[in-house]
């Protein structure tokens, strides 16, 4: 069977070499629209896209800076870029992951690459997102946002876009603010650290990761974005590209983790140059240049244990991330043929500090670079779109404290669609994606013991998948369903049972499905419904354990809503999200049990006119004490022996949304 794709897809692209017209085809992902218009509760994306995507899972981490699963991948299994930048945290127990570094405000839409079908960006295993954020008008119009909530919560998000025929320009900027959220039992989240703490009172460590009385009751987090694009037609069908964006997070509460994040600084520049219909193939030429960066310090200052000056630690960490990607477009003959170059070097540093003193290095200063040519060529045969796509990287990563390493591979991909008629189809896709490991996986160290926790000789992870699915949308309702299976070699996975060199190569398999729909009632009444299973499976279990779970595997999980537009955009909205109990879990690597749950949200968002909406809102309304996210000790978080602190999620949640444009 692992022999199967890369046979098939040389097969395929001898198929593809006769001449065939092409029509550019919809690939095998799920996109998330009006995002900034959408997401009312808050500005975290993680939040709008677990709500949203079957396919999503979000990671529990605090009230703000959450992380996702794509069918139970995460870190550096899926890829997150924002208008072709890719991003990074620098966190290495992701208390700032990539999508914390962009608000659902600045954003127009998301798509989810389900599966290893983007051939275009650095290190697509097992999917990605790509985050289009809005774009600048020619008109002059604009928006403000004012959203309250529960909790103390604050927003204030604001818009104005305009320009001429030479150049157009948009400017966002918000600031966003919560007290510490209260779980269904109404503890918040120092509340449920005291709680798990006093189920071991003999527990001196666990003991002082409580909070110092005089934060308890902290602010759970602020956090201030601000977004500047400027589009110039520099000559007749060229335009130049720039833009910004800036955020700054301050003093980021985690309620299951030791430290907290004092701040984190987060910029995104990104400079493109666009050319359009060169000559007659010649359709696109794009160059774009692109750099990120973060500054993240975690601290336990707001602990108990930082009373003592040699358990005081601060951990400080910067990574950065240049890229160059250079893109061409051509129609031949019917054929749509894409060739590119990408280029990128990321850098990880990090270092600990006792009592503000500096001590060692977690990360010595790791640059990850790679280069790497990309192509897709894009053809339709009667009523079937076959896109057949191959990317080769070249990659060298280099630590200042222990030897380099080299990786050379091809990734490659097949997806096909038939069209019964233009409202029905049926989608295959099969592929071949590898990552090289990163430099907390290859390079990290323990605080306390210089103890090298990483394994320095790990092998590069390649996923094999097949997806199926089928998509029907008619005037009674619409219906997507997927299945995919993954066979994954020499996946990186981290083992709790040892003291150093815990992260190894194993051999695993996960599959699943998904389904979302809508039913149309009504003119006016809309069912929507979604669905997700996934099965997570080790070749074998590792040495000296007995688990052959996979580790972050969600179980089915549905959500049904009913929507009714009671006036012209007005609507009212009913919505019920419901779990399985968690009892598939690695228990040798820190999961556990996790009830199953349910909870009830409602809205209603009222058109009062044309340029003004107010929503008002509750999420678990019968205020449910329940879990979304497990242990897996890849995270570090608090424990009290052999069991691991979960963090509940949200209580009951009241909050209101006014929307004004012009």
């Amino acid at each position: 069977m692992r022999k199967f794709i890369p046979l098939s897809l040389l097969t395929l692209s001898a198929l593809l070499a006769n001449d065939i017209t092409l029509e550019k085809i919809d690939v095998s992902a799920t996109t998330l629209s009006d995002v900034a218009q959408n997401a009312k509760t808050s500005a975290d994306v993680a939040k709008a896209l677990s709500d949203n995507i079957p396919s999503v899972d979000m990671n529990r981490r605090s009230g703000i800076a959450n992380d996702i699963y794509i069918r139970g991948q995460k870190r550096d299994n899926i890829s997150i870029e924002v208008d072709g930048t890719k991003v990074y945290g620098a966190c290495p127990n992701r208390m700032d992951p990539p999508t914390s570094h962009i608000v659902a405000h600045q954003i127009d839409k998301i798509t989810v690459i389900e599966g290893p079908y983007d051939v275009e960006s650095f290190g697509v295993l097992s999917g990605g997102l790509k985050i289009d954020t809005k774009k600048p008008t020619k008109n002059l119009q604009g928006s403000i946002n004012l959203s309250f909530g529960a909790w103390n919560y604050q927003k204030f998000g604001a818009t104005i876009s305009g320009g001429n025929d030479f150049i157009r320009v948009i400017a966002t900027v918000s600031d966003e603010s919560s007290d510490q959220y209260e779980d269904g039992d109404g503890n918040t989240m120092a509340q449920q650290i005291d709680n798990y703490a006093a189920l071991y009172p003999t527990n001196i460590k666990l003991q002082a990761q409580k909070f110092k009385p005089e934060y308890k009751d902290m602010p759970a987090y602020k956090k201030k974005s601000a977004m500047l694009k400027a589009f110039i037609n520099t000559a007749k069908n060229q335009e130049l590209r720039l833009s910004v964006t800036a955020n700054r997070s301050d003093n980021v509460l985690y309620g299951n983790t030791p430290m907290d994040a004092i701040y984190d600084d987060s910029n995104i520049y990104n400079v493109t140059y666009n050319i359009n219909s060169i000559d007659e193939n010649f359709k696109n030429l794009n160059v774009q240049y692109y750099h990120s960066d973060v500054k993240h310090p975690m601290s336990n200052v707001y602990r108990l244990a930082s009373n003592n000056p040699a358990k005081y630690w601060t951990h400080s960490l910067t990574t950065s991330m240049d890229g160059f990607k250079l893109k061409n477009t051509f129609e031949i003959q019917g054929h749509t043929l894409i060739l590119g170059l990408d280029t990128s070097k990321r850098n990880w540093d990090g270092h600990y500090e006792k009592n503000r003193v500096e001590t060692t290095k977690s990360i010595d200063d790791t640059d990850t670079k790679d280069t790497a040519l990309f192509l897709q060529l894009e053809k339709s045969l009667g009523n079937l779109d076959v896109t057949l796509a191959a990317r080769v990287d070249d990659v060298i990563i280099q630590n200042k404290s222990f030897d380099s390493r080299h990786f050379s591979y091809g990734s490659a991909n097949l997806m096909t669609t038939y069209h019964f008629n233009k409202d029905t189809k049926l989608f295959f896709g099969i592929a071949q994606a590898s990552r090289v490991p990163d430099a907390r996986e290859l390079y990290f160290v323990d605080k306390n013991s210089s103890l090298i926790i990483s394994t320095q000789n790990l092998k590069k992870v390649t996923n094999q998948e097949i997806d199926l699915g089928y998509e029907t949308d008619n005037n009674i309702f619409q219906l997507k369903a997927k299945l995919f299976y993954s066979m994954l070699d020499n996946y990186i996975y981290y083992r709790k049972t040892t003291a150093s060199n815990r992260f190894e190569n194993i051999d695993a398999t996960l599959y699943g499905a998904e389904v979302s729909g809508s039913i149309y009632a009504t003119d006016d009444l809309t069912i929507d419904m979604s669905a997700s299973y996934k099965v997570g499976k080790k070749e074998k279990a590792l040495q000296g354990q007995t688990d052959t779970d996979l580790a972050d595997i969600a179980p089915l999980r549905a959500n049904i809503a009913a929507n009714y537009e009671y006036t012209n955009n007005s609507l009212a909205t009913i919505e019920l999200q419901a779990s399985d109990r968690w009892d598939n879990f690695d228990a040798d690597n820190g999961e556990q049990e996790i009830a199953g749950w349910a909870i009830v949200n409602a809205k209603i968002k009222h058109a009062v006119n044309k340029k003004f909406d107010l929503t008002i809102g509750i999420n678990n309304i019968f205020n449910i004490t329940y879990a979304l996210s497990n242990t897996y000790a890849d995270l570090t978080l608090l424990s009290g022996t052999t069991d691991v602190m979960l963090l509940n999620e949200t209580g009951r949640y009241f909050y209101t949304n006014i929307d004004f444009k012009f």
